[in-house]
């Protein structure tokens, strides 16, 4: 019986170059780009220590999107402590940062079941921690949970950004200045406004 291929350590160096790699051509070029020989190339390694590292392109693929859900929830953790907790969300949101390589994983995760279903799991992660922290927020401010339940302001804070952020990114700005001005002027009737960092 043939023993299982033995895969590179998760923290080596080598494996955070590669999906260092694979993130900068999909952030460069788009996902399609990103084949085992292109990402080695781009990291300054051999094509095989891909495969050595990873047992596809798949894998890394979900590797490179689970390491950014997890500093991305690092980032939502520090946020939401905030004294302003429905800003911070709003703000994050609205940070277009992040905004091109998570566009290529929704983009790849229309082909990728795996990936699709590691999407699904870190959506739920974050909004589970939203929602205990703009629940909390909500009640403090005294809005009724059967008036706005925190998982429906949760939706309407994180869907609106995301669309102004992708129509942003194509240049599409019709109706964001108006929009951002109704949300912003009710999270100063809830928070006031936000503080400066």
């Amino acid at each position: 019986m043939a023993s299982p291929r033995r895969m590179g350590s998760p923290e080596a160096k080598n494996r955070a170059a590669l999906l260092d790699a694979a993130e900068q051509i999909m952030l460069e070029e788009g996902y399609p780009a990103a084949s085992s020989r292109r990402v080695a190339e781009k990291a300054g390694l051999k094509h095989q220590l891909v495969h050595y590292y990873f047992h596809g392109m798949d894998e890394l693929f979900t590797a490179s999107f689970r390491r950014s859900a997890e500093r991305g929830l690092k980032v939502q953790a520090e946020a939401l402590r905030s004294p302003q907790p429905l800003w911070a969300l709003w703000r994050w949101h609205t940070n277009t940062v992040n905004a091109p390589l998570w566009t290529e994983y929704i983009a790849m995760a229309n082909h990728r079941k795996g990936l699709r279903a590691e999407i699904a799991y870190y959506t739920k992660r974050f909004r589970e921690e939203q929602r205990w922290i703009v629940d909390r927020a909500l009640r403090a401010y005294g809005v009724d949970p059967a008036e706005l339940p925190s998982v429906v302001a949760i939706v309407l804070l994180t869907s609106v950004s995301r669309v102004l952020v992708m129509e942003q990114a194509l240049d599409v700005v019709d109706g964001h200045p108006e929009t951002m001005e109704i949300v912003e002027r009710y999270l100063r009737q809830l928070e006031g406004d936000p503080i400066v960092d």
